[in-house]
Order: C-alpha cells, then structure tokens, then sequence
C-alpha cells in the first residue's frame, strides 16, 4: 500500500489563526510576523485582515521577508492571507 499523495490544490490547514480586522498599520504586520516567526518552517498562518492597504502592506511585507502568501476573499471588506513560513 502506498501512502496517499497531498493534493496540491487543497487549501492548506493552518496551524495557528489571527483575526486582524480592524487593527492598524503597522500593527497587523507586526502581529503577523511575530505568529509566523513561532511556527516550524513549512507550517501555515491564517491572517483575516481588512482589505486595502492593511493586506497590501501585510502581505508584500511578508513576502519580502521570504515566505510564501496566498490572498483569498474573505467576509464583506476583509481578506484572508494564508502565509507559508519557508526557511
């Protein structure tokens, strides 16, 4: 028997999640780098932020930093980053 193969378009399970709607720059990047930094590298965080400026600042910041983001629709006004930590 073999073990059975991720499917790569699965949506990932993160291991920790942070609700971020209504907190300010620079705040929310900063939250989200301190939760990412406490994960395993590969391991997966989940940031609802508003949308706009906090999940552009939030998500190129973190990508800058060398992780790994995908941007999903989240409720009414607000975004769901799924941020991978590498390395």
């Amino acid at each position: 028997m073999s073990a059975a193969t991720p499917d790569p378009t699965a949506a990932p399970d993160p291991a920790v999640q942070l609700d971020l709607r209504g907190t300010p720059c620079p705040l929310n990047f900063i939250r989200s780098k301190l939760a990412l930094e406490k994960l395993e590298p590969g391991a997966w965080l989940q940031v609802d932020l508003d949308a706009g400026e906090p999940e552009q600042m939030v998500a190129s910041g973190l990508r800058e930093a060398g992780n790994r983001v995908e941007q999903h629709p989240g409720e009414a006004g607000a975004v769901r980053l799924l941020i991978q930590r590498l390395g």
